[in-house]
């Protein structure tokens, strides 16, 4: 909580406004959105679109869905100056952008601009400086060890 405070806060000083869209999931609230998007458009578009109960970073507590404080879509998040902003400095506090675009054949999930997960400051800066997912961190430097 800290880090996304700083986060926030230091993004709001330099006129960047950032809100939380979503952070912690109970399994039973993932699994409502999952069920949601699988019963109105089936099995293969809610695994393409949404990670099953259970397998969701959100049910860790290490994951926050950001977006502009003026505007809700996620849809639009992509396009903004806050996503610039995010995508250059979320390391300085600990966060990854989980899913990013062109990566999703190494991450099993489709691009989610808006998606940061907390790895720590250290972590972070060594997935930021590498250009490499968390997926790929995880099996060089810690499956491997």
């Amino acid at each position: 909580y800290s880090a996304i405070k700083e986060l926030i806060d230091d993004a709001l000083k330099e006129d960047y406004h950032i809100r939380i869209n979503y952070s912690y999931r109970s399994y039973e609230t993932q699994e409502d959105i999952y069920n949601g998007y699988k019963n109105s458009k089936g099995e293969e578009y809610a695994d393409g679109i949404s990670i099953r109960p259970g397998f969701s970073e959100h049910q860790t507590g290490y994951a926050v869905d950001v977006g502009v404080q003026s505007k809700y879509s996620k849809g639009s998040f992509k396009s903004s100056n806050e996503y610039k902003w995010m995508k250059e400095n979320a390391y300085k506090y600990g966060f990854i952008l989980r899913y990013p675009e062109g990566k999703e054949n190494l991450t099993g999930c489709n691009s989610e601009p808006w998606h940061y997960r907390y790895v720590g400051k250290d972590v972070a800066t060594f997935i930021h400086e590498n250009n490499i997912t968390f997926d790929e961190y995880y099996a060089y430097y810690i499956e491997n060890k």
